[in-house]
């Protein structure tokens, strides 16, 4: 299991463990024509870094043409674990605008408040933050937590084996949240660059728009189903089984990769029967091999349930939306809807 720590500022002009090039020869926007940033430099654009592929996604949306965006974490990476190289520390100093999610990647957090860079947006600020399910060994940046809900039922239960409840960082999965984080996103873009500012507001509105139709098909999808309960690797999807009236219930805790105690999968074994579950859910970018084991004990069918902490190859191209509507389909298949 890794153990998740943050990484003191001093030690990272020294670390090179995932050995990453520059940030712009990872960009999805391809930055080789030079960028420059908002003051008139290169190409004009604003220079972007995005920390991981939810964050990338609001920035290439609503920056459209305006923006070069490149993002911290490589496709197929699990974006918890990531420690940044020398170069990707260096240049998050040299961007315009820098969006991140405090508290889902402590190396991250430390390099970016080092950094200093003024229009930096923390998306935890742009909504509220809840407690769901429990948390090994790393914090999900309390200082932004919201009130813990009356119901928290509806998200992974917290089992005292697996340490305290931590403020689940989890909001892209729920389409509402999501979308109160894009308007925040939008705003901060017209401060950043005013020149360009009616063409924020503008995609703003249409991703807005596109988040509420996809948060429609949620609501009616997941309305009438046989269960409401899912058994999922990790408790991801707090916040989606809060907004939908269902109840998520991890084998681990927040962390997609602390192990489940022998009293856990008992009581999961319980659950399933207790509630005619009959899909447990792995993910795509850590091992399914705890949640298959889980299956294969209580006679159950495995299923994807995507957290889109990131975007791999066999995506195919997908973006968001088009995950989240995968999501969707599992969920109802699972839970027999109807």
């Amino acid at each position: 299991m890794n153990v998740r720590r943050l990484i003191p500022t001093a030690a990272l002009a020294g670390s090179v463990t995932l050995g990453l090039v520059a940030l712009s020869a990872c960009s999805p926007s391809d930055a080789a024509d030079g960028g420059g940033g908002a003051d008139g430099k290169g190409d004009g654009k604003l220079t972007v870094i995005a920390s991981f592929y939810p964050m990338q996604y609001l920035a290439e949306e609503i920056g459209g043409t305006h923006v070069d965006v490149s993002t911290l974490t490589r496709p197929g990476v699990e974006p918890h674990d990531l420690e940044l190289g020398t170069r990707q520390a260096a240049q998050l100093g040299e961007a315009d605008y820098i969006l991140y999610l405090k508290g889902l990647q402590p190396a991250v957090d430390e390099a970016i408040g080092a950094a200093g860079v003024k229009n930096t947006v923390d998306a935890a600020t742009l909504t509220e933050l809840e407690k769901h399910g429990s948390e090994v060994g790393h914090s999900h940046g309390d200082e932004h937590a919201g009130e813990e809900h009356a119901e928290d039922g509806h998200a992974g239960e917290e089992h005292a084996d697996e340490g305290e409840a931590g403020t689940d960082p989890h909001i892209w999965l729920d389409p509402v949240k999501y979308a109160e984080v894009a308007k925040g996103v939008g705003a901060s873009l017209e401060k950043a660059d005013p020149d360009n500012a009616e063409a924020y507001r503008k995609n703003t509105t249409a991703l807005v728009e596109r988040l509420t139709t996809l948060d429609t098909k949620f609501e009616k999808g997941l309305a009438d189903t046989s269960t409401k309960t899912f058994i999922t690797t990790h408790s991801a999807f707090g916040y989606l089984a809060e907004r939908y009236g269902l109840k998520q219930e991890s084998i681990s805790g927040l962390s997609p990769e602390s192990e489940p105690s022998p009293a856990r999968i008992k009581e999961l074994r319980s659950i399933a029967t207790r509630d005619k579950v009959g899909t447990v859910f792995f993910e795509t970018l850590v091992s399914d091999r705890t949640a298959k084991t889980v299956a294969a004990d209580s006679g159950l069918k495995t299923d994807v349930l995507d957290p889109i902490e990131g975007i791999t190859k066999k995506s195919d191209g997908a973006d968001y939306v088009e995950v989240m509507e995968s999501n969707l389909a599992a969920l109802e298949k699972a839970l027999g809807a109807k």
